[in-house]
């Protein structure tokens, strides 16, 4: 009979709620990737407008870009905020996905216990199994001799009576 797992449903539950959890953390990657990207186009802009300003010519614009300035870093601050609130989120989602990978690997190892185990009962019932086939077969090469035995004694008796 082959190896059965008893707890192999529990165990498929567990690797499939880790495997949603990966994607989960996966998507808070990307989320977080796209923050920082978010962040570093916004960098992008403030030293394009701080470039721009440099180059103006006409001082009355000069107030446009300061006010674009402070709205570029407010946007800035807001950007790097929102990021850390995303990785935040992906650090937990990560300390979830470490504790369901850890309850896969403990139930995979209470299997590979449980293979072993079976495993030497099994190899024991084949030892059991070929002790009783060797008894049986030593019982009866005994009882054939003894036969034979008891055949020659019969045949010698036989022989000196007559």
């Amino acid at each position: 009979m082959p190896f059965r797992y008893r707890l192999q449903k529990v165990l498929d539950f567990r690797i499939r709620k880790k495997e949603e959890q990966l994607m989960v953390v996966q998507k808070a990657q990307q989320a977080v990737y796209e923050a920082e990207q978010r962040i570093r186009e916004n960098e992008l802009e403030i030293q394009q407008t701080i470039q721009n300003k440099r180059n103006e010519r006409d001082f009355r614009m000069m107030e446009y870009y300061d006010k674009y300035l402070h709205h570029l870093w407010d946007k800035a601050e807001a950007l790097e905020a929102e990021r850390q609130r995303l990785q935040s989120i992906l650090d937990e989602e990560k300390q979830k996905l470490v504790k369901l990978e850890q309850a896969v690997k403990v139930l995979e190892k209470h299997k590979e216990k449980q293979k072993e185990a079976y495993l030497e009962e099994e190899k024991a019932i084949e030892l059991r199994q070929f002790s009783e086939i060797g008894v049986q077969r030593f019982f009866i090469q005994s009882r054939e001799k003894e036969e034979e035995e008891l055949l020659l004694n019969s045949e010698e008796l036989d022989y000196m009576d007559e």
